[in-house]
């Protein structure tokens, strides 16, 4: 009985590795802040930076297990003692070093989730997600602890170290299925998508087959019970068909997913993604000019709408769709209103030379823009133009919009300016008798 207290001490000595938790803490809280962008915060993007956390903790997880099993190999003939099996003591160990891993990855998970709600915040959770991250992470632990125990000699924490990192660095998002592989890559999710949950199943199934199959192999190796034969097929199996499940993917993670919009109704209508709504006061300020100068022409829109990257930017039925920088740099306001007067040209004629040809409409879309008026080779067509009202140049516009629109305005457009006036007042539009 002494013996087994004697052993008993020492293994609650080992609680002592905990800490090892700010440390991990520390590490994986640094590299999820990292991939994490404020103010813009989508849940998906909170998930691949934990799992993409996982790739730094990982390897030091890893390498501290191993210079756990190292450091202790020498004394296990006291466990020899007892009558406890073999592996009673290293499987205790795993289980050890892997709540601590588990911790830190805990805390490094609800850092992440606070800085998300805090912000702005859109789109679903992924628990999936979560799950893949910390059997990544166990992974490692049972990689990194089983390896010093098999070679227990002072380099192989390092070299543990360095090939877990290795293994880590290459991981490249979207280059291949094997970047899906733990530690996963994943690239950073755009809006209008979503992360595929069965990616995330698929990578909870391999690490629990994998973690399984190493346990089962050292404790079978340990014991010698071929008992375990098995099981160990069966963790295996598992293994090889999440395998062949990322294969299969080809490195989709994402899928298209519809997003309820926000918008603000006045004096137009802005709709954006709801992780953009600080967008909603700034495109509204730089969109509502146009549009007034747009009013009565086929090209007048009451409702700014933003779409995904893949759908074309149109103004159709009174609806101008824009695309808006994710990470709202600055002057997204103003780059949106040009891609809606952009969005005005006809493709069929307006080609790279015949818009340049002249500068006339650049003359106008710098009007509609409330750009500086560009240099243009007509400086008279230009000071006419200028000297306009600017009721006076929308009415200019609608009569002129078509040929605006394909590209076509020449001086003579800018010639009549009395037709845009309409008849004075006072003054008969009859010829005297």
């Amino acid at each position: 009985m002494s013996d087994l207290g004697r052993v008993l001490r020492l293994d609650a000595r080992r609680t002592a590795l905990l800490v090892a938790v700010p440390v991990l803490t520390g590490l994986g809280t640094a590299a999820a802040c990292l991939s994490l962008s404020p103010p813009v915060a989508y849940w998906d993007n909170t998930v691949v930076a934990l799992v993409n956390a996982v790739r730094f903790l990982g390897p030091a997880a890893a390498g501290l297990a191993a210079w756990t099993a190292v450091r202790e190999r020498p004394l296990d003939y006291l466990r020899d003692l007892t009558a406890r099996s073999p592996a009673t003591g290293a499987l205790f160990d795993l289980l050890l070093l892997s709540s601590a891993a588990l911790v830190s990855y805990v805390v490094v998970t609800a850092v992440a989730v606070t800085v998300t709600l805090v912000h702005a915040h859109a789109g679903q959770p992924q628990p999936l997600g979560v799950l893949s991250g910390a059997g990544a992470l166990v992974l490692h632990v049972v990689v990194g602890y089983l390896t010093g125990r098999v070679a227990p000699h002072r380099a192989t924490a390092a070299l543990v170290l360095a090939a877990t990192s290795l293994w880590a660095a290459l991981r490249i998002p979207g280059m291949s299925w094997w970047s899906l592989l733990p530690p996963a890559a994943l690239p950073r999710i755009r809006l209008f998508t979503a992360l595929r949950p069965e990616v995330f199943a698929d990578q909870i199934l391999w690490t629990t087959g994998l973690t399984a199959a190493l346990i089962l192999g050292y404790v079978m190796w340990a014991t010698r019970r071929l008992l375990l034969v098995l099981p160990l097929a069966v963790a295996l199996a598992a293994t090889v068909s999440a395998s062949l499940g990322l294969h299969d993917s080809g490195g989709g993670t994402v899928a298209p997913a519809r997003a309820e919009p926000v918008c603000r109704r006045w004096p137009l209508t802005v709709c954006v993604h709801p992780a953009l709504r600080d967008a909603l006061a700034p495109l509204m300020e730089a969109a509502t000019p146009l549009a007034a100068r747009l009013n009565g022409t086929p090209g007048a829109f009451t409702k700014v709408e933003q779409r995904p990257s893949w759908e074309p930017v149109t103004v159709v039925g009174g609806v101008a769709g824009v695309h808006l920088d994710e990470d709202l740099s600055p002057g997204y306001a103003a780059r949106a209103v040009r891609q809606i007067s952009d969005g005005l040209k006809d493709a069929r004629y307006c080609t790279a030379e015949g818009d340049s040809r002249g500068g006339y409409r650049a003359l106008v879309d710098a009007w509609l823009l409330g750009d500086e008026p560009p240099a243009v080779t007509d400086t008279l067509t230009a000071r006419r133009f200028a000297s306009w009202t600017e009721q006076r140049r929308r009415d200019w516009l609608r009569l002129h919009f078509a040929r605006y629109r394909a590209c076509a305005l020449g001086p003579r457009d800018f010639r009549t300016p009395r037709s845009t006036e309409g008849p004075r007042r006072g003054v008969l539009a009859t010829r005297p008798a």
